[in-house]
C-alpha cells in the first residue's frame, strides 16, 4: 500500500518539478533567507524602538455638565491624525512606527471611566485639545489600570473578543450624524446618544468586575516599501467607486432597459442615502482600526453573560443598510476538554489577549494582527463610538468633575 502512494511521485511529472526545484535552489532559498532575516531584523528594532519610546495613559475626568456634541470629539481626534514614519533610515534601522493611540472606555468595579493612551509625545497635544473643546474637563497621567491586573487562572476567569465590520471599509457605521447630534438647539430629552447603552451596561458591574472597551487606532495610509511591504496596499478609498458602483449596478430595484446604462434613477431613496453616507465618511480623515473588549473578574463573581451584554449594548452603532462592528473571534472560546489537556490552550489564549490589551498591540510586534485583523474607521465614526456625554448619560458612576473650574483673577495680589 505505501509503496503503490510512494509510486505517485514517481512519475515524469514529480521527477521534472523536483528537478526543477533542486536546480533552482540558488536563486529562490537566498531569497527566503533574505526575507527571513529582514523579518527578523524589523521585530528586533521595533521592539526596541518601543521600549525606548515608552508610553502614558492620560484619564479623561469630563464635566459635570456638557453641552458639546461628539462633532467635538472629532475635533480631537483629528489633531492626532499622523500617517507619516520618517525616511526609510528610520524605518528600517530605527525600527520606527506610526503613531499608535488607544481611545478606552473602561469600568472598574462599576466606576466608568475614560483613557487616552498614547507616546509620551503627543501628551501635550491631547491636553491641548481636550482642553479646547471642553473647558472643564481634567487631564491626568495616571497609573495603567490594565498592569494592575495579574491573571491568575486558578482564582479569576478572563473573556474577551475581537471585532471586524459586516461590511466593507467603505461602507460607514451609523455616526452621531445619523442620530442627528450634530444639530445644535436640541433640549437635553430630545437627546439620543448612542454610547449611553454602552455607559449604562459598565455601570452595572460590581466591585471586583473589570470590563475594558479598547479601539486601537494609526493614521491609516497606503502602505508600501516604507512600511515594510515588497508590494503595495491600495489607500482604503480605491474601494469606495466599487462599492458605489455595485449598489448603482448591481442591486438596483428598478432595472434599466437592455441596452441602457444603470444610472441614480434606478435606485431607492434607501440606496440614495447610502451612497451619501459613504461619500460623506470618504471626506474624513481615517485609521486602522481595532476595537476588542475584555471582561476579567474572580470566579466567584464571574458573569459569564457580561461579554455578551456589553456586545448588546453597542448593536445601536450598526445598521443593515450601512455597516455595522460585530465579534469576530471570541477568546477563548469554546475548547472542549478532550482537545484542550490541562486548559493549557484556553489559558494561553487567556494571557495572550490580557498582554496584548497592555501593551496596546495589533498593529505591531509583538502581537501583530492577534485574534484579527484591522479595518478602517473615520475621525467621525470613531467620535461616536468615543466621546464625553452629556447630562443625559445619567450613569451614577461614571467619573465627573464636580464644577466647571474658573481662572484666578489677573488683578490678585502676588
Amino acid at each position: 500500500m505505501i509503496n503503490d502512494f510512494l509510486s505517485l511521485f514517481q512519475t515524469d511529472f514529480y521527477r521534472e518539478v523536483w528537478r526543477l526545484i533542486s536546480s533552482t535552489w540558488p536563486v529562490w532559498l537566498p531569497l527566503i533567507l533574505l526575507r527571513f532575516l529582514i523579518s527578523t531584523w524589523i521585530t528586533y528594532k521595533r521592539r526596541e524602538w518601543l521600549k525606548k519610546t515608552g508610553s502614558i495613559l492620560l484619564e479623561i475626568r469630563i464635566p459635570k455638565n456638557t453641552d458639546k456634541s461628539p462633532a467635538a470629539m472629532e475635533m480631537v481626534i483629528e489633531g492626532i491624525w499622523e500617517d507619516v514614519i520618517g525616511s526609510l533610515t528610520n524605518a528600517y534601522f530605527e525600527g520606527e512606527v506610526r503613531d499608535v493611540f488607544s481611545l478606552e472606555i473602561v469600568s472598574l468595579g462599576g466606576e466608568v471611566k475614560f483613557f487616552i493612551w498614547s507616546f509620551p509625545k503627543w501628551k501635550s497635544i491631547i491636553e491641548s485639545r481636550i482642553y479646547t473643546h471642553y473647558p472643564g474637563a481634567e487631564v491626568v497621567e495616571v497609573e495603567d489600570y490594565a498592569v494592575k491586573v495579574i491573571f491568575n487562572p486558578e482564582t479569576m476567569n478572563l473573556w474577551g473578543i475581537t471585532t471586524r465590520l459586516v461590511k466593507p471599509d467603505a461602507y460607514p457605521i451609523k455616526t452621531y450624524i445619523d442620530f442627528g447630534l450634530d444639530k445644535t438647539g436640541k433640549e437635553q430629552e430630545e437627546i439620543v446618544d448612542p454610547l449611553a447603552p454602552v455607559l449604562e451596561y459598565l455601570g452595572t458591574l460590581k466591585p471586583g468586575e473589570n470590563a475594558w472597551i479598547q479601539i486601537l487606532i494609526q493614521g491609516h495610509r497606503k502602505e508600501g516599501f516604507q512600511d515594510v511591504r515588497l508590494f503595495s496596499k491600495p489607500d482604503w478609498r480605491e474601494g469606495i467607486k466599487k462599492e458605489i458602483k455595485k449598489i448603482i449596478e448591481e442591486e438596483p430595484v428598478i432595472k434599466p432597459e437592455k441596452g441602457k446604462p444603470a444610472s441614480l434613477f434606478n435606485i431607492t431613496e434607501t440606496q440614495s442615502e447610502t451612497i451619501k453616507a459613504i461619500e460623506r465618511n470618504s471626506a474624513k480623515l481615517a485609521f486602522d482600526s481595532m476595537l476588542r473588549v475584555v471582561y476579567v473578574a474572580p470566579k466567584e463573581i464571574y458573569v459569564r453573560t457580561r461579554g455578551v451584554g456589553i456586545i448588546g449594548s453597542m448593536r445601536q452603532f450598526g445598521s443593515k443598510t450601512l455597516n455595522g462592528i460585530r465579534p469576530h473571534r471570541f477568546i477563548p472560546g469554546i475548547v472542549y476538554p478532550w482537545d484542550d489537556f490541562l486548559d493549557i490552550r484556553r489559558r494561553y489564549k487567556q494571557r495572550t489577549l490580557l498582554e496584548a490589551y497592555k501593551r496596546r498591540s495589533v498593529f505591531n510586534v509583538p502581537y501583530r494582527h492577534i485574534f484579527g485583523k484591522p479595518y478602517v474607521l473615520t475621525t467621525e465614526e470613531l467620535a461616536t463610538l468615543f466621546h464625553f456625554p452629556g447630562s443625559t448619560a445619567t450613569t451614577p458612576t461614571l467619573t465627573r468633575v464636580p464644577s466647571k473650574k474658573a481662572e484666578a483673577p489677573s488683578n490678585l495680589p502676588v
